[in-house]
């Protein structure tokens, strides 16, 4: 009896050079490619209640972080571990302390990840899939994550507790997030990012 053969799944190993190249290719121009384990993934594109909580976190931050000259703020820096190559996020919006900004500024992609990481989700993104990433952020470098639900109109903030636990704290359209050790005094009040609509009921993006 003739046994058929499945057919073959694969199981290439990507590393933050092969993204690169794909990225420099002009069939996919204005695709986000993202690595977990050497797994190539694909973010969606933006929609306008993304990119419009995108552009205003990214401002309040700069407003707090810049006269002071903290570090730097980035929208969509694509950064990988300084470990391996093997692993590379792409945040919606980043801060890096001054301490640990790269000089020269990298001209590919960031050698590490920023202190606080903060992804937004979009419809088609799932849970599991921002927990993971905030995990390995936190597993990497970062001291604060925070997953942005513009339907909930809240934060999911994501730490390591002192035995490296992950802890996480959920946060409503009447609280506030606080920036830590990482970028002390830095308080940001989500009624700025979900404010009640004129009815008065909470806005959910």
């Amino acid at each position: 009896m003739a046994v058929r053969e499945l057919p073959r799944v694969n199981t290439k190993t990507y590393t933050v050079d092969d993204v690169w190249a794909l990225e420099c290719d002009p069939a996919n121009e204005g695709r986000y490619f993202y690595l977990i384990d050497g797994e190539l993934h694909e973010d969606p594109m933006p929609n306008w209640t993304h990119s419009e909580l995108a552009a205003l976190i990214a401002y309040l931050l700069l407003l707090y972080v810049k006269p002071r000259k903290l570090g730097s703020v980035n929208v969509e820096l694509s950064a990988h571990p300084p470990d391996t190559r093997r692993t590379l996020l792409v945040p919606d919006i980043a801060f890096t302390r001054a301490a640990r900004v790269p000089e020269p500024r990298p001209k590919g992609y960031a050698p590490l990840f920023p202190d606080i990481a903060i992804e937004i989700k979009s419809p088609s993104n799932s849970m599991s899939q921002l927990r993971r990433k905030a995990e390995i952020y936190l597993r990497h470098g970062s001291e604060i994550v925070w997953l942005v639900l513009p339907e909930q109109s809240e934060v999911e903030e994501w730490r390591l507790d002192d035995e490296g636990q992950m802890q996480q704290q959920i946060i409503d359209h009447a609280g506030k997030l606080g920036g830590g050790t990482a970028l002390p005094g830095f308080e940001l009040e989500l009624s700025l990012l979900f404010p009640p609509d004129n009815n008065g009921e909470d806005h959910a993006g």
